[in-house]
């Protein structure tokens, strides 16, 4: 399918059959996105307003303590009632599947204006920080603390930005701290205390816009892109680069971006600083002329703000990918329709019935020279530990964040790698089971395994570090049980584990456990492994298995790998 070009926009994804019919007593007419904590359906009030209906992931709502604090903080969500946050207008945080419900905003991020425009003008930038900053003030007046403000998270109308899925993140902090894996936080756009672990406050949203202006006003992060590790020890330690910002930008964003959270603005000191600049004067306004024209048009959009007819429907345009680093609920449209927002279909416009083709079978791939089975592995010699200071931030955050779920650059608009189960009663599936061979039979399925952590994409900086396979971590070498590290070339697997490197592109936890019960690799040199060739690591319980590419071992000593981890039933 052509790519949709800007300015056109494209129709919301019908329903799969794998989606719920209603949720809360919403019928759900179309799905508007996927993020790492759920999915995002377009719905009708009563009166026929669209809301988007956003429904937690099943691994969230099978933990107490996230519903717990999810209703604590959806509580919190409904006394904000900021004009320049979308409002939320229902919930549901008792029932089976956890949701909650907020004004649907027909508008991009801040992210996809970027992406397809470019750094905004110095006035632009000026007018979204006083609104986002009032934003914030309405948040923080409701004692909610966002805690995951960029650019993914402010979507652009025509009468200015709208703030979206406050204080949600405080809710999927218990979940990863109790092993979901999901990070909470982007760490290109955390703060020096959120990246430590130390509680967040007004002051580190504050920390957040101020990396939001940057990116806005200058295409580019203050802390750089590349691995998180890299971009938090950024963060806490280095000063932030603003050279590609405009000039008369760069105090008040150092304002903001100040490491110490007493010495950054509050919120009222930043609106009073936009009055006072020159390019916006003591009253601004959000007139024709505050966004560029390309923008302009883009957030109008044609027929924007009117209801799509009854009549059959054009096919659906596939969803399109979350930006990588988007951790939370997809935002509204945006999130889904990228080139373009679009008025919401009317209710009772048909959708069109989804079709399923069967998953293609795995193209052969080429095999390297077998790799050799040798006696029991040790745990080599390690060395080459970072400093104290820096090797305590990093294994606090990744402590403190479970997995990462991003495989490319956070801010590239490149596929989403997490677009979560889908929602709804579905009953436990052998995600080990083998398909039928040539013959026509179906081998034994052996014990079922359910995802843990799926997509995640860890770096370990160099030989003081290993991936903790369980948690789905980077730690300080020597400390996980259940670990994978870099000796030379080759990956060494903890004591006790097994490993088998597949032959075909899409192993399954079945195909993992047959191959290491008869054809175990004892070494995991990389040259075995070019191409981002699929290796299974079982552990030393017997109860989880690892899938493992290698993506990156450059000759710094890093090296950077993907993980789906799935846990016996």
């Amino acid at each position: 399918m052509p790519e949709q070009p800007p300015g056109v926009p494209p129709t919301p994804t019908a329903l799969s059959a794998d989606d719920p019919y209603e949720i809360g007593g919403y019928r759900l007419h179309a799905r508007l996105g996927a993020g790492g904590m759920g999915v995002v359906y377009l719905a009708y009030t009563p009166g026929g307003r669209p809301i988007a209906l956003k429904a937690v992931r099943r691994e969230f709502a099978a933990d107490p303590e996230f519903r717990e604090r999810f209703a604590q903080e959806v509580a919190s969500a409904r006394r904000i009632h900021g004009l320049f946050t979308a409002q939320v207008v229902d919930s549901g945080v008792d029932d089976r599947t956890p949701w909650l419900a907020t004004a649907y905003v027909p508008g991009p991020s801040l992210h996809e204006v970027v992406r397809r425009h470019g750094p905004l003008p110095v006035r632009t930038v000026l007018l979204l920080v006083a609104a986002i900053a009032e934003a914030l003030q309405a948040i923080h007046r409701a004692g909610v603390v966002h805690r995951d403000l960029k650019p993914a998270n402010v979507l652009v109308a025509g009468d200015g930005p709208r703030v979206i899925d406050f204080g949600i993140a405080r809710a999927a902090d218990a979940a990863a701290l109790t092993g979901t894996g999901l990070r909470i936080g982007t760490a290109a756009f955390m703060a020096p205390e959120q990246a430590l672990g130390v509680q967040a406050t007004a002051a580190t949203d504050v920390f957040a816009l101020g990396t939001l202006a940057a990116y806005v006003a200058g295409g580019a992060p203050p802390f750089g892109n590349g691995p998180e590790s890299s971009a938090l020890y950024r963060v806490v330690h280095e000063q932030p680069d603003l050279t590609r910002v405009p000039r008369d930008l760069h105090d008040l964003i150092s304002w903001c971006l100040a490491k110490r959270p007493e010495d950054r603005p509050t919120t009222v000191d930043l609106i009073a600083s936009v009055h006072a600049h020159p390019e916006v004067g003591p009253r601004p306004e959000f007139t024709d002329g505050w966004l560029p024209r390309p923008v302009r048009d883009e957030v109008a959009g044609p027929g924007a703000g009117a209801a799509v007819g009854t009549g059959p429907a054009a096919p659906a345009a596939p969803a399109a990918p979350v930006p990588p680093g988007v951790d939370s609920f997809a935002p509204t449209a945006a999130a889904a329709n990228p080139a373009a927002p679009a008025a919401p279909p009317a209710p009772g416009t048909p959708m069109p019935t989804p079709t399923r083709a069967a998953p293609p079978a795995p193209a052969p791939v080429a095999v390297s020279a077998p790799v050799p089975a040798s006696g029991a592995r040790r745990r080599a010699a390690r060395g080459g530990r970072l400093s104290a200071v820096a090797l305590a931030v990093v294994a606090t955050l990744l402590a403190c964040g479970g997995a990462l779920y991003y495989f490319d650059d956070p801010l590239d608009g490149g596929a989403d790698l997490d677009a979560g189960p889908s929602v709804g009663p579905t009953p436990p599936v052998d995600v080990g089971s083998t398909p039928p061979t040539a013959g026509g039979s179906t081998p034994p399925t052996g014990p079922a395994y359910l995802p843990g952590y799926t997509k995640s994409q860890l770096t370990a900086p160099d030989s003081g570090y290993e991936f903790d396979l369980r948690a789905g971590k980077v730690v300080p070498a020597e400390t996980a049980t259940w670990y994978l590290a870099r000796d030379g070339q080759a990956f060494l697997p903890s004591e006790e584990s097994d490993a088998f490197v597949a032959e075909g592109t899409a192993p399954t936890p079945a195909d993992c456990v047959q191959g290491i019960e008869s054809r175990p690799a004892a070494a995991l040199p990389f040259s075995a492994l070019a191409n981002a060739r699929p290796f299974c690591v079982r552990s030393p319980d017997r109860s989880e298995i690892a899938i493992v590419r290698l993506v990156a071992a450059p000759a710094d000593g890093s090296v950077t790998i993907a993980v789906d981890q799935y846990r016996r039933v």
